[in-house]
């Protein structure tokens, strides 16, 4: 059996049509036939080997919708035809200290876990295969079309409300209103939580708030930002750059916590404020299944869709470079059109 798939056979190059045989399926595996998937940051660095592990030739792709096809000898849980999602996470132990307190996302133990697209080829193909633990049950109150981003975007967001035990009556500051921040926005405001948008572009404020932004703070405007002293419970902080963390952490209110999900460089702030007002910095990695079951519920129910822009799958080359020069608005999807 092979699967067919859009891959990059070295750093640099463009993706093309590749095949390759998955192997025999595990007793806890499925296989899953593409619908859509979405395209992730993390993909384009994958891609460009910015992390130092990609091994080529590599087919990108972890924010998948898509129907089981194949279940693996000890899969009782879901059926062939259901319509499932698929996120980073491929495979985790299922018996380590993390796993079994609900942490599968932190699962360390060697050889027994696994990233969609990390020593193992994606979801921008045919077919895609993983432990089927990490396959979960799209509900119908969720659009397929527009879920994908909600198994990785979504989840990164979404987790922060639950470890840091966000309340309803909470005063939440969300940075960055791009692929991530405009899903934080959506959970937050659902969340009932007073949600104000950070944001570097000053013409993002008339569409953080369609989003369901409270308030809106251009961060370009340091007095803006001075202002906004010991105001919030949480600092969600969704890009990727460096910023005046000591500007942030004296936002937060006594006991605040800043929480970071971007991939940023290094953390420097000054320790001494964080002391005195008890406040915490922290950052987490996607969700266990638990929490992005959780997640996936309470999206249905408040109708929360990511707002994506969709290319066929034939045209992944074209959508990368969208994602690199571009200015997505805020996810893209890629429809199957493999034949």
């Amino acid at each position: 059996m092979k699967f067919r798939g859009y891959a990059a056979t070295e750093q640099g190059k463009p993706l093309v049509p590749f095949e390759y045989d998955p192997g025999p399926l595990k007793i806890d595996e499925v296989d899953i036939a593409v619908e859509s998937c979405g395209l992730c940051h993390s993909d384009l660095s994958m891609l460009e080997n910015q992390w130092g592990v990609t091994q080529y030739p590599l087919i990108p792709g972890h924010e998948a919708i898509g129907k089981v096809v194949a279940l693996g000898d000890g899969v009782n849980h879901l059926k062939v035809g259901q319509r499932v999602g698929l996120g980073w996470r491929s495979r985790s132990c299922m018996v380590c200290d993390q796993c079994f307190s609900g942490n599968h996302n932190r699962c360390a133990t060697p050889g027994q876990n696994a990233d969609t697209v990390v020593h193992r080829h994606g979801a921008f193909a045919d077919k895609v295969r993983c432990q089927a633990a990490w396959a979960f049950p799209l509900p119908e109150s969720v659009d397929p079309l527009t879920a994908g981003p909600l198994f990785c975007g979504g989840i990164t967001v979404f987790s922060p409300i639950v470890i840091n035990h966000v309340l309803p009556t909470h005063r939440v500051a969300v940075v960055g209103i791009g692929g991530l921040g405009h899903m934080a926005i959506a959970f937050l405001k659902a969340w009932g939580c007073e949600v104000t948008a950070f944001s570097t572009s000053a013409s993002k404020e008339a569409e953080a708030r369609s989003m369901g932004a409270h308030h809106f703070l251009s961060t370009r405007d340091p007095k803006a930002l001075e202002s906004a002293a010991g105001r919030f419970d949480l600092i969600l902080v969704t890009v990727n750059a460096g910023l005046d963390w000591d500007a942030y952490v004296k936002a937060l209110r006594p006991g605040g916590k800043l929480h970071i999900v971007g991939a940023i460089a290094k953390f420097e702030a000054t320790w001494f404020p964080i002391l005195a007002g008890q406040k915490s910095v922290g950052g987490s990695p996607v969700g266990g299944p638990a929490t992005m079951l959780q997640m996936l519920d309470f999206a249905g129910r408040n109708k929360i869709r990511p707002i994506v822009e969709t290319f066929p799958m034939s045209k992944i080359n074209e959508a990368f470079e969208h994602l690199k020069h571009g200015n997505p608005r805020y996810r893209i999807v890629l429809a199957q059109d493999l034949k």
